[in-house]
């Protein structure tokens, strides 16, 4: 802002006629007027500056808006999105993670530490049994049931329980499938689990099922034998299970090929013999299957414990007559089953 001649200051309107009015124009004149007021005549050989800084403004202005709208709208987003993934108060999880979901793992657990006391009793261990089960079934099903059907005679011993799998219903019940041998027999146990509250209880007697069934192998492929490749693997195969047996690494290392590195049993058996050998035809790698016989140390007197044991070998031939040795495993099949 700037005074008229009146002020008593000594300045003149024109002393500010420099000035550009940033929003509107100042005096009657208007931005022409003024322009035309302080617009010297070009003079050869020199560029006009005139008024050009005045439009410079409205790009900086424009720019200026660009960048503080932005500015909101991100913030304003970021404040609804963050309310909306916030977990609600008390530091809980948020609505539907883990919600309404069977507790599996939990479930599988508690059904199986039930069956290592239900799928034991004797009449002189009754009483603590029952106290056992009551710590897994509803205290309404212990008071009127406290032996989960058992009639007090008899004996049953568990012998081994794992696991089998578990069908959920809904997000409060599920029967857990224990496999379990019991008085020399394999059968299977049907345990019903209720989930509520954050814990799980077993809501009554478990169901006795019979065991898996027996399944069947699909038919091996049949292959043509190589006698001479099999030959070849018997005369070197028998010093290969010995080093495998002793854990020798420096034995091993002349049936290894370059990169490969075998691990030995350390000496916890012994190697006997070779009771069988399988070597399809093919190229210079093979997979062989052998049987192997090995005998146990530190056994009753006796006799000599021995153990047969069916390996799936693969093998390489780098040279006339030599074979190394991949990688050895458990066979897929029995040998001699074709």
């Amino acid at each position: 802002m700037f005074r008229g001649p009146n002020s008593g200051d000594g300045a003149r309107v024109s002393d500010y006629s420099h000035v550009i009015p940033l929003f509107g124009s100042a005096g009657s004149g208007g931005p022409r007027a003024l322009a035309s007021e302080r617009m010297p005549v070009a003079s050869a050989g020199r560029s006009w500056n005139g008024a050009g800084g005045r439009w410079l403004l409205w790009p900086l202005r424009v720019v200026l808006w660009a960048t503080l709208l932005i500015v909101a709208y991100r913030g304003v987003t970021a404040i609804i999105f963050h309310q909306a993934d916030a977990p609600p108060a008390g530091g809980g999880a948020p609505a539907g993670a883990g919600a309404g979901q069977f507790p599996v793992t939990l479930a599988e657990a508690y059904a199986s530490e039930f069956g290592q006391v239900y799928l034991n009793f004797s009449p002189a261990a009754q009483a603590q049994r029952e106290q056992e089960l009551a710590a897994f079934v509803p205290s309404a099903v212990a008071a009127a049931n406290p032996d989960l059907g058992w009639n007090g005679v008899g004996q049953l011993r568990l012998q081994s329980e794992q696991v089998a799998g578990i069908a959920v219903q809904d997000p409060q019940h599920a029967v857990v499938t224990l496999l379990a041998t019991v008085n020399g027999q394999l059968m299977e146990l049907g345990v019903p689990v209720v989930a509520s509250g954050g814990g799980v209880v077993v809501a009554g007697e478990p169901a006795w099922l019979p065991g898996p069934q027996q399944g069947s192998p699909p038919p091996a492929a049949s292959q043509s034998p190589d006698p001479m490749a099999r030959n070849e693997l018997m005369n070197e195969l028998p010093a290969f299970f010995q080093a495998y047996a002793d854990g020798d690494t420096a034995a091993l290392s002349r049936f290894e090929p370059r990169g490969v590195s075998l691990t030995g049993l350390g000496g916890a058996v012994t190697f006997d013999s070779i009771a069988s050998l399988q070597v399809p035809a093919g190229g210079t790698t093979r997979q062989i299957t052998v049987t192997v016989i090995w005998q146990l140390p530190g056994q009753a007197s006796g006799g000599v414990t021995k153990i047969s044991s069916a390996y799936r070998v693969s093998v390489t031939a780098l040279q006339s007559g030599k074979w190394y040795v991949n990688e050895i495993s458990a066979a897929t099949e029995a040998v001699g089953a074709r």
